[in-house]
C-alpha cells in the first residue's frame, strides 16, 4: 500500500485532481490542515473521511454545506467534488483510502460496493486518537499497518449502526439493499446540510430515483420515519446546535432554521430536548 502525507499551513492549497481515480485502488493518503485559510478541493478519487481536530471546518461536498466542529465526522463519496477550507486556528484531517487498501484492512468482499457510506457521525475522543496516530505515522513515512487498521476498526464500527436500515431496503441481494440504502441515505444528507431551506418530497424522490409515493413508502420502511419527520428533526438539531455555538436571537435560531411559526419551533423544541431554547441557552451561559 502506498501512503501520500501532505500538511497544509496558513493559507496552503491542495488539488485532489480530476477524480479518476487511477492508482488510487491501493492509496492511503493522509492531509492535515493545519492554521487559517488551508484549503483543500478538487474530485475525491476515493472515499474521504475528514475529521475537525479543532476550530471549525466549513465543508462544500457537491452541493452540500457543512460546518464541521470537534467531535464530529464526515464521510464523503468517492467522485463527490469537495472544498474544505479551514477557518481560525483550525487543525483538521482527511484521510482518503482507496476501496483497495480499504478491503484489505476491513476484509470486505463486495469488490462493486462502497466501501463507506456518506454520513455525518459523532467522532469521539478515541476515534479522534486514532486519526491522529495514523497521521502522525503517516508523517514519519513509517508503515500505517497498525494504525489503519485501528482506524478501519473504528470506522466499521461506526458504520455498523447503518445494518438494520440495509436489511431493511428491498432487494434480493445484499449489493441490492446496499445500493437502495446509499440513495436514501443520500437524500438523509441533503436533510441534514439543507435543512433550513424550503425542500420537498419531489425533490427528494428525485434524488433517490423514485416517484414520490413511492418515495415515501420506502424511506419510511426503512427508516421508521417519514421523510417530513426526519427533516424536522434535522431541524430541531441545526438549532440546538445554533443555539449553543452562536449569538443569535431565539427568534433569528428558529428562522434559519427552517422554522417560519415561532410557536410550533418553541413547541417542537421543548418536546424533542425536555428543555426551552431559552432555557437551554441560559444553561450554556450559566456553564461558560
Amino acid at each position: 500500500m502506498r501512503i501520500e502525507y501532505e500538511r497544509l499551513a496558513n493559507g496552503g492549497r491542495l488539488d485532489l485532481g480530476g477524480g479518476d481515480g487511477a492508482g488510487a485502488s491501493s492509496l492511503l493518503r493522509v492531509v492535515v490542515g493545519a492554521g487559517r485559510g488551508c484549503v483543500m478541493q478538487g474530485t475525491a478519487p476515493a472515499a474521504m473521511v475528514l475529521v475537525p481536530l479543532r476550530g471549525r471546518l466549513q465543508l462544500a461536498e457537491g452541493d452540500n454545506l457543512h460546518t464541521l466542529l470537534p467531535g464530529e465526522l464526515l464521510v464523503v463519496e468517492q467522485g463527490q467534488r469537495v472544498q474544505a477550507i479551514g477557518r481560525g486556528a483550525a487543525l483538521w484531517v482527511a484521510l482518503g483510502c482507496g476501496s483497495g487498501a480499504w478491503r484489505r484492512c476491513a476484509g470486505a468482499d463486495t469488490p462493486s460496493d462502497p466501501v463507506l457510506l456518506p454520513a455525518l457521525h459523532p467522532a469521539s475522543r478515541a476515534l479522534r486518537s486514532t486519526v491522529i496516530e495514523l497521521a502522525r505515522v503517516a508523517s514519519h513515512g513509517n508503515a500505517a499497518t497498525l494504525a489503519l487498521a485501528n482506524f478501519v476498526a473504528a470506522m466499521t464500527e461506526l458504520q455498523a449502526g447503518f445494518e438494520p436500515f440495509i436489511e431493511r431496503c428491498p432487494g434480493r441481494t445484499a449489493s441490492q439493499r446496499r445500493s437502495v440504502f446509499l440513495r436514501l441515505q443520500r437524500v438523509r444528507n441533503v436533510m441534514a446540510a439543507n435543512c433550513h431551506l424550503d425542500l420537498d418530497i419531489a425533490g427528494f424522490a428525485r434524488m433517490a430515483s423514485y416517484s414520490p409515493c413511492h418515495f415515501i413508502r420506502t424511506f419510511s420502511s426503512v427508516f421508521g420515519e417519514t421523510p417530513h419527520a426526519v427533516l424536522v428533526e434535522q431541524r430541531l438539531r441545526r438549532a440546538h446546535r445554533l443555539i449553543n455555538a452562536s449569538a443569535l436571537a431565539i427568534t433569528e435560531v428558529a428562522r434559519v432554521s427552517g422554522f417560519e411559526d415561532r410557536c410550533a419551533f418553541a413547541r417542537s423544541f421543548k418536546r424533542r430536548f425536555g428543555i426551552t431554547a431559552s432555557g437551554l441557552r441560559e444553561q450554556g451561559r450559566a456553564a461558560a
